[in-house]
């Protein structure tokens, strides 16, 4: 994969009265080099759901929301009766190949929700530790990124391999 690949990332704040200011022309422009340095990396590739594929175009949708939305989607889609940071809807990489449909060079990864409510408190308690909304904000997107390419993590080792590969996401970043 190179840098020529386009990436369309459409960011939509649904929580209009956050207490943040968020710079989302900043932002989309972040986590576009946030995969870009993911593509750059051909072992990266390899292990994600686009492996073997060809494309031209990635898009994905990170909608930002409230406590109260994300865990009634939390409740809807997996089940569990809590809010959570962020909720990945990873269309590619959790359909089968067979299933897999790639339409003119282009490849809908899925959707990404993040509550704004659960980004800031972990960035105040540091939870993953981030000393800031923004630097809790990038972690969650390169998360959810890692997600939508078919990254997970069952247990210790993997979670600390998807964390190692975020950082270096989020250092291409200039926030």
């Amino acid at each position: 994969m190179s840098k020529t690949k386009e990436i369309n990332i459409f960011i939509e704040n649904t929580y209009e009265t956050f207490s943040q200011t968020l710079d989302l022309p900043q932002i989309t422009t972040d986590a576009v080099a946030m995969v870009n340095t993911f593509l750059e990396n051909k072992q990266w590739v390899e292990n994600s759901c686009l492996s073997g594929y060809d494309f031209k175009l990635l898009y994905f949708d990170i909608v930002l929301c409230t406590d109260e939305k994300i865990h009634e989607i939390n409740r809807e889609y997996r089940k569990k009766d809590a809010p959570t940071d962020v909720i990945t809807f990873a269309i590619f990489a959790d359909s089968s190949e067979d299933e897999r449909f790639i339409f003119d060079n282009e490849i809908n990864l899925g959707e990404i929700i993040i509550s704004l409510d659960r980004t800031l408190l972990q960035s105040t308690e540091q939870q993953h530790g981030n000393n800031s909304f923004n630097k809790e904000l990038y972690f969650l997107i390169a998360h959810g990124i890692l997600h939508l390419l078919g990254y997970d993590h069952q247990d210790e080792e993997t979670l600390a391999q998807m964390w190692n590969i975020q950082q270096k996401m989020i250092c291409s970043c200039k926030e």
